[in-house]
């Protein structure tokens, strides 16, 4: 009933679209649009033939995607918290486009003078925020933690929580926040199957963006319009830094996962855009 009463009157490109349901019994399904590249979830973390991996162009316009969807939300009257955002509940059409999915934990937001709804604590462990896993208090700002672990997730091609990881890097987000901070740092967060593809001014303005996020303290974190605003900017600057392959190979040199390294010649990938 959440879903259809959320999904029923919201309607945005970046929102999954629900056709109808169907009722049989006690079967009751929901049925939405196709979206024939499935989760973002895969895409970053499936390793096979299929999946190949996303490049920083795709993952950049993801994640805008993404962040256009939860920025409509929190316009809407009366605001409404999303309150699960992970990469599993962003779905992609065949052109890459992100539509969230998923709203059976969505709230609307406090209204009058009230600064949060009081709620049991719901969501996917890992991207849910501090204050809100500390009190039940519920506010926009809640889902603006969850987007920055996910831009993390995107930058990092790493799943919030990964046990399989050596020990002290099971939590990514405290895993990555010291080294999100430093110029040189950086780069032993970013995927290494994006090597080449990004500028420097690139990964710092991604990793501020997602330190930002990931403030501890809510009145610290943007609103969702201004993590709009800042990845747009950020793909403006993917268009200044263009650069001739020769000039590109020529002045490639940065420090990636604490060694010296040239990009290598992009090779062809059906994914690169």
């Amino acid at each position: 009933m959440t879903e259809i009463n959320y999904l029923g009157q919201l309607h945005h490109p970046n929102l999954v679209k629900l056709v109808g349901y169907c009722l049989e019994d006690d079967h009751r399904l929901l049925v939405y649009e196709f979206m024939p590249r499935g989760s973002m979830e895969n895409h970053l973390f499936r390793r096979g033939s299929y999946f190949q991996p996303l490049s920083w162009s795709l993952r950049m316009k993801i994640a805008l995607g993404a962040a256009n969807g939860l920025a409509f939300l929190h316009s809407a009257e009366p605001k409404v918290i999303y309150r699960d955002f992970k990469a599993s509940n962003i779905l992609l059409d065949s052109n890459y486009n992100a539509k969230l999915s998923d709203f059976g934990l969505a709230r609307d937001g406090p209204t009058g003078d009230k600064s949060h709804v009081s709620t049991r604590v719901m969501g996917t462990y890992g991207y849910a925020a501090p204050e809100y896993l500390a009190t039940g208090h519920l506010t926009a700002k809640s889902d603006i933690y969850s987007f920055g672990v996910v831009l993390l997730e995107i930058l990092s091609g790493r799943r919030a929580i990964d046990k399989n990881r050596p020990t002290g890097e099971h939590n990514l987000v405290e895993w990555a926040k010291p080294y999100l901070t430093s110029k040189r740092r950086i780069f032993r967060v970013l995927d290494p199957r994006l090597e080449g593809q990004f500028s420097l001014p690139q990964a710092q303005k991604a990793a501020s963006l997602a330190l930002q996020c990931l403030s501890v303290e809510p009145k610290l974190r943007p609103d969702m319009d201004e993590v709009v605003k800042e990845l747009e900017q950020l793909q403006e600057l993917r268009n200044m830094h263009k650069r001739p392959q020769k000039e590109h190979q020529a002045k490639g040199h940065v420090h990636f996962k604490g060694r010296a390294t040239t990009y290598p010649r992009p090779s062809a990938s059906p994914l690169r855009i």
